[in-house]
């Protein structure tokens, strides 16, 4: 009785024993893949992880150079009145007799910043804003940089020599070739460092002298080049005078005609009709550093150097270049100063004269282009200044091929 007893409690026990089993097993997890069901794992099951936070990058406030003022940031991209006065107070006195008209020829008010800088008027000592208009910041000092306008007097001050303007003048030289020289021979005044009475010249191609003459700087002097070249120059390139060629400044030629008593628009307070924000410029065939060399300082020559994308050593004043009408490489009717797609002179111009079949014949295209496919480090420096290291565009063995070389 008593085994039977015993063995009725060990079953029980037993069965006591694979329940417990069981339960144990749904809180262990196995210690690999699939174990048995009687295989245990003293590892508890994991909690789930918790998810980092997602790091955010500090904004860093742009750095803001308030001694400038862009007129390119999209704040700034206002209406010109809503800043600018038209005409300025001061008008009759930055030109004076009769050669005063009105215009702007000052900065705006205070009021002008205030609406939007406010905190930086009151930086410190003296605040870098205030140095946008004025030469020594300070309460007991009102004096200012020339303004912008008239270009011939600011050209001159320290800030006019290194400043770069914002906008791009769009004049469309095929609304004027003809009205230039209406009315045959008329005086006709040009911004040149001094205004200089000249006449108009007929209608189409020589109307072009009306406002574009040779430029040089030196006027009548012997002087060859615009500075003085190295003793041991050779052959190497210096900057000469008659390089390039003069344009109108300022508002003193546009508002012969569009003056608020002719009633021809765009009228003189109507700023974007002619003035808009620079584009993209393409890449210039210059070199600043030569630029420094040659201690050339004078800001519309530098202009017109830095906006040459074709040849950066061609002179105009050269004697076969001077014979040529400016029809020859320019193509006026499509000219807009503001686009320089449409001022670019193309090779196709170059090739009527330094094109030939072949380098035997004479053309300087064909001596460059020869001279690089033999050696890879020679510079095409006929031309060019910076262009000379770049690989030959496809338009220049373009052009030999038509012109019957290989």
């Amino acid at each position: 009785m008593t085994n039977s007893i015993r063995i009725t409690s060990l079953k029980a026990l037993a069965i006591i024993l694979t329940i417990t089993v069981a339960a144990i097993a749904t809180i262990y997890v196995p210690v690999s893949g699939v174990a048995s069901e009687n295989t245990l794992s003293t590892q508890p099951i994991p909690e789930a992880t918790p998810k980092k936070p997602k790091r955010t990058t500090p904004t860093v406030p742009r750095k803001v150079k308030f001694s400038e003022f862009p007129h390119s940031v999209k704040a700034h991209q206002k209406d010109c009145a809503a800043c600018h006065k038209f005409p300025s107070d001061n008008w009759n006195k930055v030109r004076t007799g009769d050669s005063a008209f009105a215009d702007i020829t000052e900065y705006p008010k205070h009021e002008s910043c205030l609406n939007c800088h406010k905190q930086q008027f009151f930086k410190g000592a003296k605040p870098p804003i205030c140095s946008i208009c004025h030469t020594n910041p300070s309460p007991r000092d009102s004096s200012r940089h020339p303004f912008p306008n008239p270009r011939e007097i600011f050209d001159l001050s320290p800030k006019g020599k290194k400043a770069q303007s914002d906008f791009v003048v769009g004049f469309p030289h095929e609304k004027h070739i003809e009205i230039v020289s209406m009315g045959g021979e008329r005086p006709v005044t040009f911004a040149n460092a001094s205004f200089v009475a000249g006449k108009a010249r007929l209608a189409g191609e020589e109307s072009c002298s009306v406002c574009h003459q040779t430029y040089k700087p030196q006027g009548d002097s012997p002087d060859e080049f615009v500075t003085p070249p190295p003793p041991k120059l050779g052959d190497a390139f210096w900057l000469k005078k008659g390089t390039f060629k003069t344009a109108p400044i300022g508002h003193t030629t546009c508002f012969t005609c569009h003056s608020a008593d002719s009633g021809m628009t765009p009228v003189p307070s109507d700023c974007a009709a002619c003035h808009s924000l620079k584009p993209a410029q393409p890449k210039a065939d210059v070199d600043e550093k030569l630029i420094a060399d040659m201690k050339i300082d004078d800001k519309r020559m530098l202009d017109s150097w830095r906006l040459r994308d074709s040849s950066g050593k061609y002179q105009h004043a050269y004697a076969a270049h001077s014979d040529m009408e400016c029809a020859t490489c320019h193509n006026v009717v499509k000219m807009n100063t503001a686009d320089p797609l449409t001022k670019r002179v193309g090779i196709a111009s170059c090739a009527m004269c330094h094109v030939t079949a072949t380098a035997g014949d004479g053309g300087s295209l064909n001596v460059e282009v020869d001279a690089r496919q033999k050696d890879a480090k020679f510079q095409c420096i006929k031309c060019h200044i910076a262009f000379g290291k770049l690989p030959i565009p496809e338009s220049h063995t373009k052009a030999i091929t038509e012109a019957g070389g290989e």
